[in-house]
């Protein structure tokens, strides 16, 4: 990972490993039908309505910071998407999921189930839903999405359904629902050489935008239930 001269205008432009597990496929899964922006880099604490020199240099210091070239790993990018939210919005929506991990035993099951604050009066639950993306999809035994029947949801439930996951490749899988379930991988050789597995959850409103990341153990002994479930 490095820098881009921010001097000029650069399209740097790479496939996420996620992408390129689509192509290598081979079987028209990897389709580019959207784009979205994001401000990953800018500090917008450094805005200074004091600047001596005017108005025209308050951003100054944000026009100057440096952006980072794109790099390939989908769950560590793009983390700050750029919205756009209804007239008079005064505070950004985010999303709660109940705790700040979660922890199952091998095979035991989960629900994470979002809500969605300062979002649409007081509306906690998007109508689109909510994509879950596991970054290891090897932790988990089973992996689906529900209260969600669009297209969308139902061409991720069809590509997932084909995935085959091997215990050696660490691969992302993506649902869509109002709530994911599943339950902690039972495959003893991923434990040969740990007690505990380990990854990252994301969790993305598909109308507000809100994101929110949790760290995902899966612990090789039986432990109670964890349950995720949202709180207003």
């Amino acid at each position: 990972m490095g820098y881009l001269n921010n001097q000029i205008v650069t399209v740097d432009a790479i496939l996420t490993k996620k992408g390129r597990e689509l192509l290598a496929k081979g079987d028209g899964s990897f389709v580019i039908d959207r784009f979205a922006l994001s401000d990953d880099e800018v500090d917008y604490t450094l805005y200074n309505p004091n600047h001596p020199s005017g108005s025209a240099y308050y951003g100054e210091a944000i026009e100057n910071m440096p952006l980072l070239e794109a790099f390939p790993d989908e769950t560590q990018m793009m983390k700050y998407k750029l919205v756009s939210l209804a007239r008079g919005t005064s505070k950004m929506p985010i999303l709660q999921l109940g705790q700040t991990s979660l922890n199952i035993a091998n095979g035991a099951p989960f629900t994470v189930t979002p809500n969605t604050i300062n979002y649409l009066d007081g509306q906690t639950t998007e109508p689109s839903g909510y994509q879950f993306t596991i970054s290891d999809i090897r932790v988990f035994g089973s992996f689906v999405g529900s209260g969600i029947t669009n297209a969308a949801a139902q061409a991720l439930a069809t590509t997932n359904a084909q995935t085959v996951v091997t215990n050696g490749t660490a691969t992302s899988q993506t649902v869509i629902g109002l709530t994911c379930s599943g339950n902690g991988t039972s495959v003893p050789t991923l434990f040969s050489t740990t007690s505990t597995l380990y990854a990252t959850l994301t969790v993305i409103g598909l109308d507000s935008g809100a994101r929110a990341q949790i760290p995902v153990f899966i612990s090789n002994k039986s432990i109670a239930t964890q349950t995720a479930s949202a709180v207003s």
